[in-house]
């Protein structure tokens, strides 16, 4: 049972978050592209204040995952670096956090276009 939750947890906060996007592109005038700025900049104050740690603990990567979960990694980070080097943190603690998972889709996108030869839509 506790493996089945250990799955169940992840796939339901996920779920959730992603059905709040979804809610939003169908019922406001919102566009896609301010719906996700929205859920970063909301990642970003939960995680700034404290209050999206308990959602990772719970959930893991149904909350880090999502775009909240980016928002969330760059707050961690600017704080983690504030407290090392004090105010130039503000300025790099961002990028240092979220270098890795940036590069790895920089990286894969790369190679999956390599291999599949996209094209335009037209």
């Amino acid at each position: 049972m506790e493996l089945f939750l250990e799955y169940f947890y992840p796939f339901l906060v996920g779920g959730i978050l992603c059905a709040i996007g979804q809610v939003l592109i169908d019922y406001t005038k919102l566009t896609p592209a301010r719906i996700l700025v929205a859920y970063v900049v909301t990642g970003v104050i939960l995680g700034g204040i404290g209050w999206y740690q308990p959602l990772v603990d719970f959930a893991g990567a149904g909350a880090t995952v999502p775009l909240t979960g980016f928002g969330y990694l760059l707050a961690k980070g600017v704080k983690r670096a504030v407290s090392e080097q004090g105010l130039l943190g503000v300025l790099t603690g961002g990028f240092t956090a979220a270098a890795a998972g940036i590069a790895a889709a920089i990286i894969f996108g790369f190679i999956i276009a390599l291999i599949f030869k996209p094209k335009d839509k037209s």
